[in-house]
């Protein structure tokens, strides 16, 4: 199988530097291909702007999801954006890997999804009517493929349980895993999460290793989450919302997963 890792960590003798390394290891060793974006060494540019579309009408606003179909449809894309998708293309899974910080995804790859999912790749594409709004949640590009999460954190898990302080993991992640993951087609199975970051010792990290090497093992046998397919017809369209005798009584994230 082929696999890309898309990593955002500044510092290569990093925990995740160190869980990168172990990841390509181990994926090679059990006789996958392997291709590493490593998103601070390649210097990625992180911010959608007009530049990524250099044959569009300067004389114009820059318009970014036109711009984008556009410079998609007609291959007139930056050549960093194209070569990435050509990377999504090729793998059989995806796996992105990086720190949270606030909560979220580090800037530098939330630009790379701004800038590779381009209008007519990741999204708006397929028939939208009445009955079908577009191919996503679901369907898309990247249906067939897989997809899994690598976070790292300084919390404890306790802070980010049902009841922590922080909010539970589940929920933090489900816009990057349900949004930006199972939009355009990928089976996203369940994330692999290292809290208290910076209390590794050598005994903590042999457990975590192992834990990854059997989660690296299962990528492509291992029961995805039950997200809900947009057009499986459990929603109205074109409304997009949950049938009423779908999940009766139940609201946020939840609703969404079966």
């Amino acid at each position: 199988m082929n696999v890309l890792l898309v990593y955002a960590h500044p510092e290569s003798t990093s925990l995740n530097g160190s869980l990168k390394d172990f990841t390509v290891q181990r994926l090679q060793a059990a006789g996958h291909s392997v291709q590493v974006s490593d998103l601070y060494a390649m210097n990625w540019k992180p911010t959608l702007d007009a530049d990524d579309a250099p044959q569009r009408d300067p004389s114009q606003p820059f318009h970014a999801s036109l711009d984008s179909k556009r410079a998609y449809a007609d291959g007139t894309q930056a050549a960093d954006i194209a070569r990435e998708q050509e990377k999504l293309l090729w793998a059989d899974a995806l796996i992105l890997q990086f720190p949270l910080w606030w909560f979220t995804l580090p800037a530098i790859l939330k630009g790379w999804v701004d800038r590779v999912y381009a209008y007519g790749f990741a999204y708006g594409v397929g028939e939208h009517s009445d009955s079908r709004w577009g191919e996503r949640y679901g369907e898309g590009k990247m249906k067939g493929k897989r997809a899994m999460l690598m976070v790292t954190t300084g919390g404890w898990e306790s802070h980010y349980a049902a009841r922590g302080i922080n909010g539970p993991m589940d929920d933090l992640l489900f816009p990057i895993q349900h949004g930006i993951l199972y939009y355009p087609g990928f089976e996203v199975v369940p994330p692999f999460v290292v809290y208290r970051s910076s209390r590794m010792d050598a005994a903590r990290y042999a457990a975590t290793t192992e834990e990854l090497g059997r989660r690296l093992d299962e990528l492509w046998s291992a029961r995805p989450i039950g997200f809900r397919q947009q057009n499986g017809g459990e929603y109205e369209i074109p409304a997009l919302t949950l049938k009423d005798e779908i999940a009766c009584g139940v609201t946020g994230f939840a609703t969404h997963i079966l």
